[in-house]
């Protein structure tokens, strides 16, 4: 017969490996630890796979509906085209004496008049004409050592810059008697436009300055683009819609500009106008350069240089094919 501990009393267990862990914050854990612990975490993984899996599944259908709502809305909103192409609404003299120059060398002033800066010099001149007949009803003859380019108006004052000089006028628009000169900080004076808030310019580079009205200091600049290719000589301006549509030098070519980061958006390709002059024997005309947009009525107008009419267009989506590349028929090479 085996011999126990006496009744009431427990057999000591031999001490373990745990225990002196429990007593030494600073002994290796007891192999026996390890393997609690494996089958604890294993044991809590098992229990928690079902939470991830629902929150995969979960994000699975969240996806695909997301893409399914962008595949729709770029459906249904259609990217905007590339460029554009023109119908002539209608046809209006104008002066072909008239070096129509600059940005906005060309405005719409309401009551179907526009005003016009034009160049060359000892000829250079800022006018006001009416739109159906092209007759001059006003006319400031500029001092002979400036040549007139870009004009734009804001409120009722006109502002004019001259080429290859930082020297620019302000009109009374009413009264063109009554003129002030001022400085300006860009490199030459192309293009001029506003959009009641800001005037925008051009020097003939690839920039497109931000003016104070106020002060005509730069307050930013951006550089025009189109697919990494910088747009240099840019020359007419207009603001349109929200957007700055500039002409570019030597080109029959007028880019569709974002001020905002300077990106082209698209073209508007005016070739047909400028070989239709050509056929019709107006062989002295030089490039297009004038735009010029009511914003009352939505309609837009583009003339050039020493060009004998003024055109109404209105533009449409081009379509097919074009004879070359954009960046050959609108971007020239510096």
């Amino acid at each position: 017969m085996p011999v126990g501990p006496p009744k009431g009393k427990r057999r000591r267990r031999p001490p373990q490996s745990s225990d002196l862990a429990a007593s030494d914050p600073m002994a290796p854990p007891a192999a026996s630890d390890f393997g609690r612990r494996k089958r604890s975490r294993r044991y809590c993984c098992r229990g928690e796979a079902s939470l991830p899996v629902a929150l995969v599944a979960l994000c699975t259908l969240l996806f695909v509906y997301i893409t399914w709502k962008r595949m729709t809305v770029a459906v249904s909103v259609s990217a905007p085209p590339r460029f554009y192409s023109f119908d002539i609404v209608n046809e209006f003299p104008h002066d072909p004496d008239a070096f129509t120059q600059a940005r906005s060398g060309l405005v719409y002033g309401g009551n179907e008049t526009l005003f016009e800066s034009t160049g060359l010099y000892h000829r250079s001149s800022v006018r006001q004409v009416l739109l159906q007949t092209g007759k001059v009803q006003v006319l400031h003859q500029m001092d002979g050592s400036y040549f007139g380019e870009g004009l734009t108006l804001l409120g009722e004052r006109l502002f004019q810059v001259t080429w290859l000089t930082r020297t620019g006028f302000t009109y009374d628009r009413y009264n063109f008697s009554k003129w002030n000169r001022f400085t300006h900080q860009m490199h030459d004076g192309w293009g001029l436009a506003t959009d009641g808030k800001v005037i925008f310019g051009t020097d003939g580079s690839s920039t497109l300055y931000h003016l104070d009205p106020q002060t005509l200091k730069v307050i930013r600049r951006v550089t025009v683009r189109y697919n990494d290719h910088e747009v240099p000589y840019l020359n007419e301006l207009e603001y349109v819609n929200g957007e700055v549509w500039a002409n570019v030098w030597q080109t029959d070519c007028i880019a569709r500009i974002s001020h905002k980061d300077g990106m082209v958006l698209s073209w508007i390709l005016l070739h047909e106008l400028r070989h239709g002059l050509l056929k019709s024997g107006h062989t002295a005309i030089d490039v297009l350069n004038g735009i010029a947009w009511d914003e009352k009525t939505n309609r837009l107008f583009v003339t050039g240089k020493l060009w004998p009419k003024l055109y109404q267009i209105h533009l449409r989506p081009g379509t097919g094919q074009l004879k070359g590349r954009i960046e050959d028929l609108c971007v020239t090479r510096v």
